[in-house]
């Protein structure tokens, strides 16, 4: 609770994640994926376009797409405590949109094409598989875009 209420602290005064969020993730070297999406902001609801790597089971975020060693991330979410990845056309009326979940949260992306989109899906799909720390029975993961 204390971590969530400093990370929603940072988000709030425009702060950046804390860098061991993002601990031993070269994030600016060989991504498993990268590219732009628009972003809804998770407290100020605007839309945002930003650059996102998928990397060791993180997703991460900048403000433009010269990531370097030395760039930091304006947000990190750990895919391995998500549980879903799907379309959300039908939530958000928008076209190419995605959510991403997990048992607080939700985020919601919005894709330059529909086959970005199913990109996307699939590639967080995988690193949900990848580095989710248990999948039981009761916790299927479901990355099947959904119209």
């Amino acid at each position: 609770m204390a971590k969530r209420m400093e990370n929603l602290w940072r988000a709030a005064t425009g702060q950046d994640p804390s860098p061991e969020d993002y601990d031993g993730v070269e994030f600016w070297s060989n991504p498993e994926r990268t590219g732009w999406l628009t972003k809804q902001g998770e407290y100020i609801k605007t839309w945002r376009r930003r650059w996102f790597v998928l990397k060791q089971g993180k997703l991460l975020w900048f403000k433009d797409s010269h990531v370097t060693r030395n760039s930091t991330p304006r947000g990190v979410v750990p895919v391995g405590t998500c549980l879903t990845v799907r379309g959300a056309e039908d939530i958000l009326h928008k076209p190419c949109a995605f959510e991403l979940s997990s048992n607080q949260d939700t985020m919601y992306f919005i894709a330059d094409s529909e086959k970005e989109k199913e990109e996307w899906i699939n590639s967080i799909g995988r690193s949900i598989v990848q580095h989710s720390r248990s999948v039981t029975d009761s916790e299927v993961v479901d990355y099947v875009s959904r119209g």
